[in-house]
């Protein structure tokens, strides 16, 4: 019996038309933070390694109060503008149309949306009526790499189909203006707002999906996630995720990679979702990368921010256009507190 083997065909990005320098950013923050501690936190913004993001709304946006309502139309409509663009992009990559997409897998955890947005889509992208649908919600910044070892295994238990993988967070519409919270400062310096689509197939185009795993830490519930306020989301981060990273990824990075069949020093390329700079610094040190070696995903943290789910998918689609072969493993961590590792051979 042949198994199916998922490759991932294409992958395109997309970002909102608002482009946000930090400098600019860090400026007009001294008019929204008015506490006392605000000082003292400034600097989070230089120490960031962030030069520029994109926004769904321009900057004026941020130092206005907005409610729950207000952010959560502005998050349907452009996270619905984004994906169409996404998807239409990877489809034009693959010659394929949107008729000949079996299934849809979408990640977003930035809001809410019932239909959820891969229903509002098929009117949009004209899929065919029979078209399977898997939303996820929850997984945040984990949801690029585990949303995609979901459309993988539904790739490899579905022989000859076509899956669409979608994910959008719009992360910017989350910040409250009424917020002084550490959190929010550090959100303010931290994130933005973009889009990504992969397209799954047996069709032996891309790199083959070799392998996936997750793991869930103990106790970790309060690491990541959401405070649902009045006027929105509020963001709760910890600080000890580094810390977490470098005390425990480095053995379930080479548990997972040694069930594979392989080693650290296999692996070609790692992409990992860049979540902030000490993250990378503290991934680099369990991967026994030189400091600054994980190139491509410094660089997407420099451009875009943490786009939550998105980031990852924007660091492989750069691995991919440059072409190289060999083993490649994503990585991601995420509310749970839960970390996701995917696979790929070839290229």
């Amino acid at each position: 019996m042949t198994l199916t083997v998922p490759h991932i065909n294409a992958v395109a990005t997309a970002v909102p038309p608002h482009l946000l320098h930090q400098s600019e950013v860090a400026a007009r923050a001294g008019s929204v933070f008015t506490g006392r501690g605000f000082d003292r936190m400034r600097p989070v913004y230089a120490h960031a390694e962030i030069a520029t993001r994109h926004s769904c709304v321009p900057i004026e946006w941020y130092e206005q109060p907005h409610g729950f309502a207000e952010r959560n139309r502005l998050y349907i409509e452009n996270a619905l503008d984004l994906l169409e663009r996404a998807a239409r992009d990877v489809l034009a990559r693959t010659g394929l149309t949107a008729r000949d997409v079996d299934g849809i897998v979408l990640a977003s955890t930035t809001g809410i949306a019932t239909p959820s947005l891969d229903a509002m889509l098929i009117d949009r992208l004209g899929l065919k009526r029979e078209v399977e649908r898997l939303p996820i919600f929850g997984l945040g910044c984990a949801g690029g790499v585990l949303g995609l070892a979901r459309t993988a295994a539904l790739a490899k238990a579905r022989p000859g189909t076509r899956w669409l993988f979608l994910v959008v967070e719009l992360c910017g519409l989350t910040f409250r203006h009424g917020d002084q919270s550490k959190s929010n400062v550090i959100a303010t310096a931290l994130f933005g707002d973009g889009a990504a689509a992969c397209l799954l197939s047996a069709d032996p185009v891309g790199p083959a999906v070799a392998g996936w795993g997750e793991h869930t830490f103990e106790a970790s519930l309060d690491v990541m996630g959401w405070d649902v306020a009045d006027d929105g989301l509020k963001v709760v981060f910890s600080r000890d995720i580094p810390t977490l990273v470098r005390n425990d990824l480095g053995q379930l990075i080479t548990g997972f990679l040694a069930r594979q069949g392989l080693g650290l020093g296999d692996i070609a390329e790692f992409c990992c979702h860049p979540g902030g700079a000490k993250v990378l610094d503290a991934l680099e040190d369990v991967l026994q990368v030189q400091r600054g070696g994980l190139v491509r995903s410094r660089d997407v943290l420099h451009r875009f921010g943490n786009m939550s789910a998105a980031t990852v998918l924007f660091v492989l689609a750069d691995s991919l256009a440059a072409g190289a072969d060999g083993w490649r493993l994503l990585t991601s961590m995420g509310p749970g507190f839960t970390t996701g590792f995917l696979l790929l051979g070839g290229g």
